[in-house]
């Protein structure tokens, strides 16, 4: 591989880190939980974006097995990425004291190894298992399997996130997953610190910027869910007949006039589309418009599509039968209209903010 493929890795992975901190602070500004988000990010982009002034000497060099230089670089990506899927709610003062202490025994070792620097240590080079045998004793060696072994601490607590997660209920399923996969992430470069590569280290690059983009891009997706949703007003009487003139004079207003049509019919048509198997087709039929006609009437009172729109109307059905006490259990739920539980959930989800199990247990 070469020099300038290598910049090139460091560079967009920097300027995708340096994207993640800036949304990441703009929305800490708002809420706690999203500044260690933040500022992590923020520590990888400078370090990819100080990098890139090395490509070269990474390009050509030969670090052997275990290098101190390869080390320091996995023990600060092991902490950083044991602590910051937590999103951390707390006062800035509470993060740092226990962000310092969770730090405390990489800070302790990094001394260890500056001081026995100081004093004429010798970086030891290690290319086969003969090598590490014969030099296992020296200062450099044992400092370096002190490394070793505290990083499989902190692989070992990025494994163990997802089940401590797990404990509380409000923690995203895919945080989980993410959690998983960032743990593999770093045994992949544990190895590649073992037995250096400059393509599967390009490869890690690559793999550690995308697992984080992908845990940018959901956040932001939680984040677009508590958006307020479109209030649907309530029609007293049907719009009257829609004229082409007005189709053709003024595109949002044709749009605003159908979707006031449609709207009409579904307030007046409860039984109807309480019935799981209605669906957009069976909407354009009774309404007497195509599918795109009434796609492009929802979207401009701001639903996401039909689906959605059909949803916000059992779910408001929902919670009158909830707060009526007709509905009691989740197995209850579906007299709403919706086909399965699993389908309620989501939908009830997507639309209140909260999930189906609290309403029912606040309802009670």
């Amino acid at each position: 591989m070469s020099e300038n493929i290598l910049f090139m890795t460091l560079g967009g992975s920097a300027i995708v880190h340096f994207v993640i901190t800036a949304v990441m602070s703009l929305f800490a500004r708002h809420r706690v939980q999203y500044l260690c988000l933040a500022w992590v990010n923020g520590i990888f982009c400078c370090t990819m974006l100080v990098s890139c002034f090395f490509s070269h000497v990474i390009a050509e060099g030969e670090p052997g097995i275990l290098h101190p230089y390869m080390l320091i670089a996995l023990l600060c990506a092991c902490y950083l990425q044991s602590i910051y899927p937590l999103n951390i709610s707390m006062p800035g003062f509470l993060q740092w004291e226990r962000m310092w202490r969770y730090a405390r025994p990489i800070l302790v070792l990094m001394a260890f190894y500056i001081v026995a620097t100081l004093m004429g240590s010798r970086i030891v080079y290690i290319y086969t298992a003969k090598d590490l045998i014969r030099n296992v004793l020296s200062s450099d060696i044992l400092m370096r399997l002190c490394a070793l072994g505290l990083s499989i601490y902190y692989i070992v607590n990025i494994f163990l996130l997802p089940h401590r997660m797990a404990r509380h209920a409000n923690v995203p399923r895919y945080l989980l997953g993410y959690c998983f996969f960032m743990g593999l992430s770093v045994v992949f470069y544990t190895c590649v610190a073992i037995f250096y590569d400059l393509t599967l280290l390009a490869i890690y690059i690559v793999l550690f910027t995308v697992l984080n983009l992908y845990l940018c891009f959901r956040t932001l997706e939680t984040l677009a869910l508590q958006l307020p949703r479109p209030i649907i007003s309530e029609q007293t009487e049907a719009p009257a007949e829609e004229s082409k003139e007005t189709d053709q004079d003024d595109f949002n207003e044709a749009n605003l006039h159908r979707f006031q049509r449609i709207n009409f019919w579904m307030q007046n048509h409860r039984e109807v589309w309480k019935d799981s198997t209605f669906g957009r087709d069976r909407l354009c039929l009774e309404v007497g418009y195509n599918r795109h006609l009434v796609l492009q009437s929802v979207r401009s009172q701001g639903f996401n599509n039909v689906h959605d729109y059909i949803s916000s109307f059992r779910v408001a059905e929902l919670k009158r039968l909830i707060a009526r006490g007709e509905v009691k259990t989740l197995s209850d739920t579906l007299v709403a209209g919706f086909g399965t539980t699993q389908t309620v959930r989501a939908c009830f989800l997507k639309v209140e903010g909260i999930t189906l199990d609290e309403y029912l247990a606040k309802a009670q």
